[in-house]
């Protein structure tokens, strides 16, 4: 018989604890926004007399503060409340995309503190000198930051392609493959930023992974904990967010919507493959097809009526919802949400979307009364849920990153 057994973990010491109990208190003070001592010790199932030790590590290192008191309406003290620092380490988070970069620093209540959408072309340059203008428009940023005390802990880049361990193994619509994006950007970064700055260590994730994130962690989702997420940029990126888990699968490119096919033979896609959603239902295609040369454009003929503009966004409408209704039959999603550019078009693509979703969906359960198709929220996007992955890491491990 060939059975594997996996060996068993061995037993953390005394500043193993600790060190998983300082997350778990800063953990449960991030999700609960503000609390007292007494309401984590109940939440977590430690004494109060070890919760208040851990706090106060905690806010010596700098990542929670007291504010106020609470009163509970029972016998006793009030409560100091505990808040996440607004101060002190922060999140860097750089979404590069064919026609724009945005960096967005988050503090460690994930806010956005501190932003900058700059619009360039990459498409046309070769890959370090992309990064090498990311990491100068992220420098300034960083100096910003550092204006209101915040300290970035370390840098996500959120990428239009395949991704995987800091390399961009394909980015079509960038023209890039093997890219080593993290080497390239750390050096760059690290050249723009004054001598004697510290490093900041880089790692990097497919954008539409990371803006789904976002909008698990940010978006108004109402209790949906299980998505489909479709960004339509110049292209077409994909997520899926099943329990409030990311699905990357084996390798980590699970999500790949845009290069689903929808019409076998199809116009060639820049994938190698043909007929491809992004073909039909991304922003380039989109404009094309609406005879434009931007959204703006785009959106003030919709709302005129113009019957090109409304064309184009019917068609795209409808190869939107012959893909998705694949991942909703496979999946099972409670919604789908559309990101990027969609959000603003959402009023002309969701008819026809809905419509093939609701003669394709096989449980019948899809209607457009549901609600089940909608616009991404304002207030998450890719270069915010970068930022938040940084900050995953410091809760996860405030020994490593406070004081």
């Amino acid at each position: 018989m060939n059975t594997r057994m996996d060996a068993p973990e061995p037993k953390a010491d005394k500043a193993g604890v600790r060190r998983h109990n300082l997350s778990l208190v800063l953990r449960t003070v991030h999700e609960a926004g503000e609390t007292t001592r007494a309401a984590v010790a109940a939440r977590v199932g430690l004494t109060r007399a070890a919760v208040s030790s851990l706090v106060e590590e905690l806010l010596e290192r700098g990542l929670l503060v007291e504010s106020g008191k609470t009163f509970s309406g029972s016998a006793g003290r009030p409560g100091t409340v505990l808040k996440p620092a607004t101060t002190g380490p922060a999140g860097l988070g750089v979404e590069l995309n064919v026609d724009y970069v945005s960096v967005c620093v988050a503090d460690l209540t994930g806010a956005d503190r501190v932003r900058r959408t700059v619009p360039v072309e990459n498409r046309a340059l070769a890959p370090v000198e992309v990064l090498r203008r990311a990491a100068g428009i992220a420098a300034e940023v960083l100096a910003e930051a550092a204006d209101q005390d915040l300290r970035p802990t370390g840098v996500r880049l959120a990428l239009p392609g395949l991704v995987a361990g800091g390399t961009v193994q394909q980015a079509p619509n960038l023209g890039w493959n093997r890219v080593d994006a993290d080497a390239l950007f750390a050096r760059a970064l690290h050249a723009a930023r004054p001598s004697g700055a510290t490093a900041l260590p880089v790692a990097s994730d497919n954008e539409a992974n990371v803006a789904a994130l976002a909008e698990l962690w940010f978006g108004d989702l109402g209790g949906v904990r299980s998505f489909v997420h479709v960004t339509g940029e110049i292209g077409v990126g994909g997520a899926i967010v099943l329990d409030g888990e990311l699905l990357r699968g084996a390798h980590g490119f699970a999500g790949e919507i845009g290069h689903l096919t929808v019409t076998p033979d199809g116009p060639r896609c820049r994938c190698g493959s043909n007929g491809c959603l992004e073909r039909y239902a991304g922003q380039s295609a989109l404009l094309r097809a609406a005879g434009v040369r931007d959204v703006d454009t785009l959106e003030r003929r919709a709302q005129d009526g113009e019957p090109r503009a409304l064309a184009a966004l019917d068609e795209a409408g409808r190869m939107l919802g012959v893909a998705v209704s694949g991942a909703v039959n496979l999946l099972d999603p409670q919604a789908v949400v559309l990101g990027g550019i969609y959000p603003r078009l959402t009023r002309w693509l969701a008819p026809a979307a809905e419509a093939e979703l609701g003669r394709r969906v096989v449980s019948g359960l899809w209607t457009p009364a549901r609600g089940r198709l909608r616009a991404a929220s304002s207030t998450a996007d890719a270069a915010r849920g970068a930022a938040a992955l940084v900050l995953r890491d410091v809760l996860a491990d405030p020994q490593a990153y406070g004081g």
